[in-house]
């Protein structure tokens, strides 16, 4: 059996601070939550801990604080199968993320970056031979721009393939997303990226949308658009609409960072983007059916059982 290239995930890692409610209150309101919960997250540890638990090695690269919640979300990740040796350590707060669920499972989110800032071009240059020996990279907009600017110049060098998850939106230069094997926005950063080049996608079609993405540079675009499934397009060609599954979602928190980890698994074990996008959606779909990030993550058995049964009921 051929040795398999890790992945290497560059990104954030935060503690989730979780209240929930049975609607997310408006500006200036109160409202009386139900529930409240701890939960290791950030973006970058989402997608590690997802691949992870899919039974794929992987690699992170990030930072921690100094403050209480390093350690538990150092303990978690390792607990989880991460391998930690790209992970920095620098004095201040960890990554934290103030998370409000409704009743119906929709999220509102603020994230205050801590020790994610540090993340510098720096712990890219330390980390150089994890990125030359991995199978893919991934990477999200949680740490610093100039840092995410630099690793896609790295993967593109060392011939990497980078999925960027361009989450929250900032702008990007189309170097950067010439660089990108695999640009995966949902709806609403698809939007943003799609009015930075001034177009108005607010109302366009996915294909419209993935259109303007790939005008801009981008070598290939999955579109996440939840409960309505997935959009692939790239520059070769590929043009697929990817269903979603039906489910019941309890907490849809980090469903897009499943997606990812899942869609880079399938695509190292050899699986089409097609295949693989069908695969992550899977692995999203009994992700929102839990509750909190990293702990909605499911095993490989379970995604398969997931998609198995899934198709034996409509069938």
């Amino acid at each position: 059996m051929p040795i398999k290239k890790p992945i290497v995930v560059v990104g954030s890692i935060n503690m989730d601070l979780v209240a929930m409610a049975e609607r997310i209150p408006a500006i200036g309101e109160t409202v009386i939550g139900t529930d409240f919960q701890i939960h290791p997250g950030g973006k970058g540890a989402n997608q590690a801990v997802a691949v992870a638990r899919l039974g794929y090695p992987v690699h992170m690269i990030g930072k921690l604080g100094s403050d209480a919640f390093a350690a538990q979300l150092r303990s978690h990740l390792e607990s989880a199968g991460v391998n930690l040796a790209g992970i920095g350590e620098c004095a201040g707060p960890s990554g934290v993320a103030v998370i409000l669920v409704s009743s119906k499972g929709e999220n509102s989110i603020v994230v205050a970056p801590g020790a994610n800032a540090k993340v510098s071009p720096k712990d890219i240059i330390d980390n150089l031979n994890l990125i030359r020996e991995a199978g893919m990279v991934l990477t999200q907009l949680e740490i610093p721009l100039d840092t995410v600017e630099y690793l896609s110049s790295v993967c593109a060098r060392e011939n990497v393939p980078l999925v960027l998850d361009p989450a929250p939106a900032s702008k990007l230069s189309q170097k950067v997303l010439e660089q990108v094997e695999w640009f995966t926005p949902n709806e609403s950063e698809a939007a943003f990226y799609g009015s930075e080049n001034g177009t108005h996608s607010g109302s366009a079609t996915p294909v419209d949308v993935a259109e303007i993405l790939l005008s801009m540079g981008c070598k290939g675009v999955v579109l996440k658009m939840g409960s309505k499934g997935s959009y692939l397009a790239s520059q070769k060609g590929l043009r697929e609409s990817i269903p979603a599954f039906e489910v019941k979602a309890v907490d849809t928190t980090a469903a897009g960072d499943a997606f990812n980890g899942a869609f880079a698994v399938g695509l190292m074990l050899g699986k089409s983007s097609r295949e693989s996008a069908v695969f992550a959606a899977g692995v999203a779909s009994v992700s929102v059916t839990r509750a909190g990030a990293q702990p909605s993550m499911p095993t490989m058995a379970e995604a398969v059982a997931f998609m198995n049964s899934y198709s034996a009921n409509r069938s």
